[in-house]
């Protein structure tokens, strides 16, 4: 077996689990910025209670099987990313801490203090994930297996033009969960903020993806690009990535549109299709990346630790991973359903 490919495809999948997940309840976080009162804060809050600090289990697990599988990439790129990571984690905290204090509060003070910090932290947080990812795929300066740049190369404007798009998908992804979790006032509310983030989201995910074919011309020629050609025989095979990414859009737009109105399609609907337009997104990343875990310095296979220890944690990872999935989905089976006015398990 390919366990370096294994391992690599297992830290993909929980990477893109949390996105999709935790994603959408810090995007719900920030767009309980715009409530109107704490009535409808609230029944934004009830809708990702019984499940956010669950989505953040993957993020858990991305983040060691990385330790674990890659000690080599780790010790690149947490070096080079550790402020944000570290402000990323810290708003997280502090978004954890308000979920419960902004209940407890009396004085409407101290609840518009953590209300702020609830909506703040899922900003900050999601943001920082954002300035993350630009500066993994521009990649890090190394000096032999070590890395060798300055605490501030994860600034660049294109990881702040990835944090801008990150934090706009979780808001896209956050307004389309409340399309399927409310109804009436609050779901034209979330339909609103869901065209308003898709058409902001288009324009980012193409500035992105025309970007990223700067990073580094071994992009380019992966998608068949160059100065002065098109491959179509390379590009040709990878083209349904991002013709799926534009047709889902479409598709999501019409869906928003038509919430409120007798031609409404199901409330699910816009949620998986948003879910998809990331899938195209990530997926069209990891072609433009394979097979680099440093980009561009180490692939999966120089990053990897021992076969024997891989195959150690596979065991382990074959038998926890089936049942993370099966407790996330049991939870939100569980809680399916409409939101209502004095639900959440603070009521």
């Amino acid at each position: 077996m390919d366990l370096p490919l294994i391992w690599a495809v297992l830290i993909a999948v929980a990477v893109m689990m949390y996105v999709l997940l935790d994603g959408m309840d810090l995007g719900v976080g920030m767009v309980s910025a715009f409530a109107k009162d704490d009535e409808e804060r609230n029944m934004m809050t009830a809708t990702i209670e019984p499940v956010w600090d669950g989505n953040e289990t993957w993020l858990v697990l991305g983040g060691g099987g990385l330790f674990a599988a890659f000690p080599l990439a780790y010790a690149v790129i947490m070096p080079a990313v550790y402020l944000p990571v570290l402000v990323m984690l810290a708003a997280l905290i502090f978004r954890g801490v308000a979920f419960e204090f902004r209940h407890k509060a009396v004085r409407q003070t101290t609840r518009g203090f953590w209300n702020g910090a609830f909506y703040g932290g899922s900003l900050v947080a999601a943001f920082s994930q954002g300035l993350i990812l630009g500066s993994f795929i521009t990649g890090f300066e190394t000096d032999g297996r070590s890395f060798a740049g300055s605490a501030f190369d994860w600034l660049s404007p294109f990881s702040v033009l990835t944090g801008v798009s990150v934090t706009i998908g979780y808001i896209l992804l956050g307004a389309c969960w409340l399309v399927l979790k409310t109804e009436g006032e609050l779901q034209l509310k979330a339909k609103r903020f869901g065209l308003i983030a898709l058409i902001a989201v288009s324009i980012c995910f193409a500035l992105v993806s025309l970007a990223t074919l700067s990073v580094d011309p071994r992009v380019t020629e992966r998608w068949g690009l160059s100065m002065t050609e098109f491959d179509f025989g390379k590009m040709l095979p990878l083209s349904p990535v991002p013709l799926a990414g534009f047709a889902l859009t479409v598709w999501l737009a019409s869906d928003l549109m038509r919430i409120g109105t007798p031609q409404s399609g199901p409330d699910w609907r816009p949620y998986l299709l948003a879910t998809g337009i990331f899938l195209s997104g990530y997926v069209g990343l990891a072609i433009s990346l394979y097979p680099w875990l440093v980009p561009f310095e180490f692939n999966l296979w120089q990053a990897a630790a021992r076969d024997n220890a891989l195959g150690l944690m596979l065991v382990g990872a074959g038998i926890m991973l089936p049942l993370i999935l099966l407790y996330t989905a049991y939870v939100y089976r569980l809680f399916w359903g409409k939101v209502k006015p004095g639900d959440g398990y603070h009521a």
